[in-house]
């Protein structure tokens, strides 16, 4: 383990992935993790064994060759300079968060609706959401936008600094596999539905703490933009479980809230619909609009800093045990 080594590594991190996010000039990690799931999943599928034992096989495997590199760059980073090192680990550190480009998508979906009409938003929310969109109304493509940022602040921001916290870069990193895993393996489909189980349940664990962790996050944002942190917390409580995810129904409880609007409801994957809870349905009748993305947008970056001084309190209590 290479636990967090100073304290501005993690702020550093946060600051470059805020202000620079993820440039198209520098080959991105999580690029190599989904090439080299591609290239895996073949031969693991030839194994024979129950797909499910293959599957899981396959899970361990990804997490642990990027563990393991992630290490090995560290102990050679740490071997040559230790300010090597740190560098190192704050890029690593940057390449796994997503603030910034989390942000950008979102904004994207608003703004080409605003200037392009509801097929080009219907495009553009496509891209970051696993629901069929051709069909989506105005309403149905700004409400798959929120959610996208609400259940996107878990995967791209709390969990990657909680692990960064707990392990430093290469814990950081392992988790960027396990979240590219489920996002490209852990469907319910007949594809997937066996061989990517083990993937899709890895990604529930490691997400467990973090989701839950957002609520306080969202709230203590939420005080000096919405000052509704009481109706998040209540908000949470009772509708967090309303998911087919143990949990992305929390975050996105908890925007709903903040935002007085409902998530949830039906939507259709693989060409069928798949019947969801509604969550804060108390707001079914509230719209949304452009302002409601960039409203989500504010309370994203912002939950985002709450979480980084949870994580770097995290990381200096680390280091004391260590």
């Amino acid at each position: 383990m290479f636990p967090i080594s100073e304290w501005y590594i993690l702020p550093a991190a946060f600051l470059l992935d805020l202000l620079v996010g993820d440039p198209a000039f520098i080959p991105h990690p999580i690029c190599w993790m989904g090439n080299l799931i591609t290239k895996a999943e073949a031969p693991f599928r030839r194994l024979k064994l129950p797909t499910v034992v293959s599957g899981g096989l396959f899970s361990v495997a990804m997490v642990a060759v990027v563990w393991a590199v992630a290490t090995a760059v560290m102990a050679l980073a740490s071997f040559l300079h230790a300010d090597l090192a740190r560098v190192v680990e704050i890029l690593m550190i940057w390449f796994a968060l997503s603030t910034r480009s989390l942000k950008k998508a979102a904004l994207e979906v608003s703004d080409a609706l605003r200037m392009g009409g509801l097929e080009a938003a219907r495009v553009k929310v496509g891209m970051i959401v696993g629901r069929d969109t051709s069909e989506l109304d105005e309403r149905g493509v700004l409400k798959a936008a929120v959610e996208t940022v609400a259940e996107n602040l878990v995967d791209g921001v709390i969990s990657p600094l909680f692990f960064a916290a707990i392990g430093g870069a290469p814990f950081a990193m392992a988790y960027k596999m396990i979240n590219t895993l489920d996002s490209m393996v852990g469907y319910r489909n007949e594809k997937y539905l066996y061989f990517g189980r083990v993937s899709a349940r890895v990604d529930d664990v490691a997400n467990f703490i973090p989701a839950r962790l957002s609520v306080f996050c969202v709230a203590v944002a939420s005080y000096g933009l919405t000052r509704r942190w009481k109706e998040i917390l209540t908000s949470a409580w009772r509708d967090g479980r309303n998911h087919l995810s143990p949990n992305a129904g929390f975050p996105e409880a908890s925007f709903a809230a903040a935002l007085e609007v409902t998530m949830g409801g039906p939507s259709v994957y693989f060409g069928k619909v798949v019947e969801k809870q509604y969550i804060c349905g108390e707001h079914k009748n509230n719209p949304y609009g452009a302002s409601t993305v960039e409203k989500a947008c504010r309370l994203m970056v912002w939950s985002a800093a709450v979480s980084l001084f949870g994580a770097m309190t995290l990381a200096h209590l680390m280091n004391m045990v260590a």
